[in-house]
């Protein structure tokens, strides 16, 4: 079966609802509606709609006016039909440190265990942005700004997100990326990139081995937040005792992570 077949399948399934519980099957078909939209930002015609939902054209009609009222779609440009509306900007801007509040005490939990520095980051257009930090309590540990921004083929967080995004996605980075060296180690090859991005997705876990900055390493695990986006958490580690504790350092963040995925 095919991706984009897969993927309407999904569309149809989700507008399905109940018929004893109108109420729910309004807001579930106004939910694909909206996830629909969010796989095709350039937007979709009512028809398309429909068909992509396998609802009634009238149906739709009347989704697609209400969330218009509310600014949640409007109007596409060159006769689109309907895209996503600015009134879902701050919903999801909302959700996302929302998400950093929920994280926080598994950061805490993970640094506690191992004293080093935990970082969460986002994804952000084409590049890992951090947004919460916990200081590990070694004299000598790793520590970047909240609100910095790297690479996504130089760092841990930026290879474990690439490792997870759904394949259209990873075409669209292959078109904007520049994997260009930070140190002697960074990964300048797609196909280079591609073998690493394989052994993240078998594993779990994604390493920066001196690549973003010399004298750190780091690991991350991925995170799927409720709004389809991807976070990342990460332990950095001064390279000089990164690899006697690796193996305790994986265990502890994947098991960590795996929890904290159950909870959103």
């Amino acid at each position: 079966m095919s991706r984009a077949r897969q993927k309407e399948i999904e569309y149809q399934e989700a507008a399905k609802s109940p018929e004893e519980r109108p109420a729910v099957q309004v807001i579930a078909r106004a939910a694909a509606v909206l996830r629909a939209l969010k796989a095709h930002p350039d937007g979709l015609s009512l028809g398309e709609l429909a068909k992509l939902l396998a609802l009634p054209r009238s149906t739709v009609q009347r989704i697609v006016d209400a969330l218009h009222a509310e600014n949640l779609v409007i109007a596409a440009s060159l006769a689109r039909g309907v895209r996503l509306g600015p009134a879902l900007l701050p919903l999801a801007a909302a959700a996302k440190f929302g998400f950093v509040d929920i994280a926080r005490p598994t950061l805490q939990h993970i640094s506690r265990e191992c004293g080093e520095t935990v970082d969460l980051s986002l994804l952000d257009a084409d590049k890992v942005v951090f947004v919460d930090q916990v200081r590990g309590t070694h004299r000598l540990r790793a520590e970047s700004d909240v609100g910095i921004s790297f690479p996504l083929h130089s760092s841990a967080p930026g290879k474990a997100m690439l490792a997870a995004v759904p394949k259209d996605e990873l075409e669209h980075f292959r078109e904007v990326l520049r994997l260009g060296k930070l140190t002697p180690r960074t990964i300048d090859s797609w196909t280079e990139l591609d073998a690493a991005l394989a052994e993240i997705r078998r594993s779990g876990i994604s390493s920066d081995l001196e690549e973003n900055a010399e004298g750190i390493c780091a690991i991350a695990a991925s995170l799927r937040l409720p709004t389809g986006e991807f976070a990342a958490i990460s332990i950095p580690v001064p390279t000089q005792r990164f690899m006697d504790i690796r193996g305790q350092l994986e265990a502890l963040l994947l098991e960590q992570c795996d929890k904290l995925q159950q909870r959103l």
